[in-house]
C-alpha cells in the first residue's frame, strides 16, 4: 500500500460524508457499426425517426454514416447508465429494419473503402465542417481506421470529494486545484493504463480484410477462414493496426499542467504539416464552386483530431474550442478512450467494467503522481503497446521506473491496492466493489480469463471465425434488445428527435446566404486566442 493512498483513504474514511464517496459522475460514450443481414456494412444512411445526429444529445454517428455512437446523460448510479445505454440501443433497433449492431470493436467484412460513407450533417455550416473534418481524416489516415468502435468512459469527482482533498492538502478546493488534480490523475492513469487492455481488451482477432486498410508490420496468425490474431494479443483496436496515429507522436504533449497541455494542443492546430499540405485544401471545381479536401494543412485540423487514451474535458459552450472551455473553467471531467467494445455484453460494457474504473482512476488521483516528461511518457506507451500487443505472455516485462518487471508481479501490487480502495467503497453498502476486485484477480492469476483469452479461446472451441462470432453476438443482442424500456420513455425519445430536427433545420435557415469561407475563417482565428482572448 503506498502512503499517500493510505493517508488520503484514511483522510476521506474520516469525513463521514457519504456524497463523498457516492456522488461520481458517469457517461458512457459507446460505439458500433450497423451492418446488413450478411455482415457487410450498412449502405442505407442514418435512419431519420432516430432525429438528426448534428444535433441528437444521446443518438450519432462518429466517422461513419453507419457508425453509430451512443452517449448516455451524467448520472452517479451505475444501473441507472445502464438502463439509459439499454434504453438507447432498444429504442434504435426499432427503426434500423433488418440491420444489426456490429459487436466487437474491430469491423466486419470490408471491402472498398468507398463502401465507408463519411457522416452527414446536413447544410449548416457547422454541420458542413464536422463532415469536412471526417472528410480531412480520410485523405490523412485513410477511410478504414475511422470505423473502429470503442468506448468512452467519463468520470468526475464530486464536489465533496474535492472539498475533502482540498482540506487534506490545506487550500480551497479551486477551478486550479481540481485540474492540477485531474492532470495527476491523468500522469497517474499513462503510468497504469496498461492495465486496462491486460483485463478489458477485446480484439485479439480481425477480420483479414481490414488489413488492406491498415499500415502495418505487426506480425500475426491464421485463424480459420478469414480470420488473423495475434497469439497473446488483447487489444488490436489499440496497435498500429487499429486507432492510432504515428504522425502525432512528434507533438510531444504532455499532462504536467493545464496551461502546457493546452500551449502544445493550440500549437499542433495552427502548424502547418509539409505531408498534409501536399494534400491541398481546397479547389475550384468545373462548376466553379469550392471542393474541399481538409479543413486545413496544420498537424491536427481541429483539436478532437489528436488521439491520446485519456482526455482532460470541459463541456464547451457555443463557440468555443476543447482548450479554449479548459482555460475558462478548468478540467471538468475526464474521458478515458482506451476501451474496447465488450463482446460479451449487449450494450459494450458491464457494471464490473466500471466499478473497476472507478477503483482504477480513484487509484490515479489519491496516489502521488510526480511529472511525466517525455522520455518518461514513452516508456509507459512502451508498456501499453507491449500488453497490446502480448499482453497474455506469462513471461511478459515492463519497465517500471528503469527495472523490467514481471506484468503478473505488478499486476500483484496494483490489485493489493484496489482492494484497499474496493473495500472504502463498499462501506455501508454492499460487496460489489471487493466483489468485482476478486473476480478480476482470477485474472491476474489466469490471464486466458480476460475479456481476449475468452474470446480466442470460444474461436477455436468452437471453430469459428471473426465474422461468424459478431454475426452470432449480434443475432443474439438484437433479440434481447427488443424489450421494454427500463428508464426512459418514449416521449422522451419522441422530444429528442423533433428538438433535433427543429435545431438543425434552425441552424440551416440561419446560415442560408452566408458564406461557409468566412465561418471557417472565423472559426480558426478565434481557435487560435486563448479563452480570455476571445471574450475581448
Amino acid at each position: 500500500m503506498q502512503t499517500t493512498l493510505l493517508k488520503s483513504l484514511e483522510h476521506l474514511q474520516s469525513t463521514a460524508d457519504e456524497k463523498a464517496v457516492k456522488g461520481i459522475q458517469r457517461g458512457i460514450e459507446r460505439e458500433c457499426l450497423r451492418i446488413t443481414p450478411e455482415g457487410r456494412l450498412a449502405p442505407t444512411t442514418h435512419p431519420i425517426e432516430l432525429g438528426k445526429t448534428l444535433t441528437h444529445p444521446h443518438i450519432t454517428t462518429d466517422y461513419a454514416e453507419m457508425l453509430l455512437e451512443f452517449i448516455t446523460p451524467v448520472a452517479t448510479d451505475i444501473q441507472v447508465t445502464l438502463d439509459q445505454l439499454t434504453d438507447i440501443h432498444s429504442y434504435t433497433y426499432r427503426y434500423m429494419g433488418d440491420e444489426l449492431m456490429w459487436p466487437l470493436s474491430m469491423p466486419c467484412f470490408v471491402g472498398d473503402e468507398h463502401d465507408i460513407h463519411i457522416a452527414r450533417y446536413g447544410s449548416s455550416h457547422s454541420g458542413r465542417m464536422k463532415n469536412l473534418y471526417r472528410r480531412g481524416l480520410t485523405y490523412r489516415y485513410g477511410g478504414g481506421m475511422q470505423i473502429i468502435a470503442g468506448v468512452h468512459f467519463n468520470f468526475s469527482v464530486p464536489q465533496a470529494m474535492w472539498q475533502a482533498l482540498a482540506a487534506q492538502d490545506g487550500v480551497e478546493p479551486s477551478a486550479d486545484y481540481i485540474s492540477t488534480r485531474y492532470f495527476g490523475l491523468i500522469r497517474n492513469y499513462k503510468r497504469v493504463c496498461w492495465v486496462i487492455p491486460y483485463l478489458f481488451g477485446a480484439s485479439p482477432a480481425i477480420c483479414q480484410s481490414f488489413l488492406k486498410h491498415a499500415d502495418s508490420t505487426i506480425e500475426l496468425k491464421s485463424l480459420g477462414k478469414g480470420t488473423v490474431y495475434r497469439e497473446y494479443g488483447t487489444s488490436l483496436r489499440m496497435s498500429d493496426l487499429g486507432y492510432t496515429n504515428k504522425e502525432q507522436a512528434d507533438l510531444q504533449i504532455t499532462y504536467n499542467s493545464l496551461e502546457d497541455y493546452v500551449t502544445r494542443l493550440r500549437r499542433a492546430i495552427t502548424t502547418p504539416s509539409q505531408r498534409f499540405g501536399k494534400i491541398g485544401v481546397k479547389q475550384q471545381n468545373a462548376q466553379g464552386d469550392t471542393d474541399y479536401f481538409q479543413l486545413n494543412s496544420n498537424i491536427l485540423q481541429i483539436e478532437n483530431e489528436f488521439y491520446s487514451p485519456i482526455r482532460p474535458k470541459r463541456v464547451a459552450q457555443n463557440g468555443e474550442t476543447p482548450t479554449q472551455a479548459l482555460e475558462r473553467g478548468g478540467v471538468e471531467y475526464i474521458e478515458v478512450r482506451a476501451l474496447d467494445v465488450n463482446p460479451f455484453s449487449p450494450v459494450g460494457i458491464t457494471a464490473e467494467q466500471i466499478r473497476m474504473l472507478d477503483l482504477l482512476l480513484l487509484y490515479c488521483l489519491l496516489n502521488d503522481s510526480p511529472e511525466l516528461d517525455w522520455d518518461a511518457q514513452q516508456v509507459t506507451e512502451k508498456n501499453f503497446n507491449k500488453v497490446v500487443l502480448d499482453g497474455r505472455n506469462p513471461r511478459l516485462t515492463l519497465n517500471d521506473n528503469g527495472y523490467e518487471r514481471p506484468i503478473s508481479d505488478w499486476l500483484e501490487e496494483l490489485f493489493a491496492d484496489l482492494q484497499a480502495l474496493a473495500r472504502f467503497m463498499d462501506q455501508g453498502d454492499d460487496n460489489a466493489y471487493s466483489e468485482t476486485v476478486a473476480e478480476h484477480y482470477q485474472m491476474v492469476l489466469n490471464p486466458e480469463l480476460t475479456l481476449s483469452g475468452r474470446m480466442l479461446a470460444l474461436m477455436r472451441d468452437e471453430n469459428l471465425d471473426n465474422s461468424h462470432l459478431g454475426m452470432r453476438l449480434a443475432r443474439a443482442y438484437q433479440k434481447e434488445l427488443q424489450a421494454p424500456l427500463k428508464y426512459f420513455s418514449e416521449a422522451d425519445f419522441a422530444t429528442w428527435t423533433q428538438a433535433s430536427i427543429a435545431e438543425q433545420e434552425a441552424r440551416e435557415q440561419h446560415d442560408q446566404g452566408t458564406s461557409f469561407d468566412a465561418f471557417l475563417d472565423d472559426y480558426f482565428t478565434k481557435a487560435k486566442c486563448t479563452a480570455a482572448e476571445c471574450e475581448k
